[in-house]
């Protein structure tokens, strides 16, 4: 199992979600996670219904088994202060320059600055030690940027030539590759069982392969519940009105006489099962799309009640299941 686990998806499809409960279901039976934000959202904190999260590592949720979920909201300009002090000792001479707006102009010119910004922190926990010389953490799990942005967000090294061909910054993007084209990290791609998502996630697949980063598993998330199958859409289609009727007559629902609440009802239901039907050929479409693309494939269904703590915990437990983590 990677250590580094990188969550991406088309926007609306839950990637957020399905990140955090990643994070939990990784913490299950005492191990201990780190749930990073790279995009600014506080999407972590509110999933986990606490406060906004500060530029600090902070324990955020216990799993099952006593595992510790931490999360870090990775801040660029504060990351890039970090680094200025780690490399070259400025202290307050770096205080000043983010007063000056120096470190937004840095951050914000340099994009490619910006991604080693936020991979290295994510990279460095994954390499840190404590005194013992183990790792602080058994995983680290990113909510990465969207689908279309991913390869481009992780493929730092490329993102930086251009600006640093030696020095600190070029060691620091050469380091972050060294962890995110290692077995070290997986990165998965999360969907839903429509077109436009399952489009774009196979296309950033093919992205990421093209660019040599280490592709995990689909995650389709919220799946609806399946009714009916194709057999029962077949003998829905076959069956007379007058049938039906009779069957919905017979289960109380009206009576049988022609033009009564039973016969009133057949029109529709049926415009709802073909409706239904409908729905399920695209699913299946798309399932198959999935499929090709030669990946380890999990669903996560729709939850009835909304998402919430008590969801996520859930979902957590179906990854554990379907044995993500």
């Amino acid at each position: 199992m990677s250590r580094l686990q990188v969550v991406s998806g088309k926007g609306g499809t839950g990637k957020t979600t399905v990140a955090a409960a990643l994070a939990l279901a990784l913490a299950t039976e005492g191990k201990r996670t780190l749930l990073v934000e790279v995009e600014g959202r506080q999407g972590i904190a509110q999933l986990f219904e606490t406060e906004a999260l500060p530029y600090e590592e902070r324990k955020i949720a216990v799993a099952p088994g006593g595992g510790e979920v931490y999360a870090l909201a990775i801040d660029a300009e504060l990351a890039l202060l970090d680094y200025l002090q780690m490399f070259y000792k400025l202290g307050s001479a770096g205080r000043a320059l983010k007063k000056l707006g120096a470190i937004d102009f840095a951050t914000t010119i340099a994009p490619g600055v910006r991604d080693v910004l936020l991979t290295g922190k994510a990279c460095e926990a994954v390499r840190r030690k404590d005194k013992r010389g183990r790792f602080v953490y058994d995983y680290v799990v990113m909510d990465a940027p969207p689908t279309g942005r991913i390869t481009r967000f992780l493929n730092v090294n490329d993102e930086v030539a251009g600006l640093a061909k030696v020095g600190p910054i070029h060691n620091q993007a050469q380091a972050v590759m060294r962890v995110l084209k290692s077995r070290e990290t997986a990165v998965h791609l999360v969907t839903l069982l429509e077109e436009m998502p399952v489009q774009e996630t196979a296309d950033g697949i093919a992205e990421l392969r093209a660019a040599r980063l280490p592709v995990g598993r689909v995650v389709v998330n919220m799946v609806r519940p399946e009714v009916l199958d194709e057999s029962d859409l077949d003998l829905v289609r076959s069956t007379p009105r007058g049938v039906l009727a009779r069957s919905l007559s017979g289960a109380g629902l009206g009576g049988a006489r022609r033009g009564g609440h039973a016969e009133r009802l057949v029109d529709p239901l049926l415009a709802q099962a073909e409706e239904y039907a409908e729905r399920y050929a695209l699913e299946q479409e798309q399932r198959a799309v999935l499929t090709d693309l030669d990946l380890p494939l999990h669903e996560l269904p729709l939850l009835a009640e909304g998402m919430d703590l008590a969801g996520l915990y859930e979902l957590a437990t179906e990854l554990r299941k379907q044995g993500i983590a």
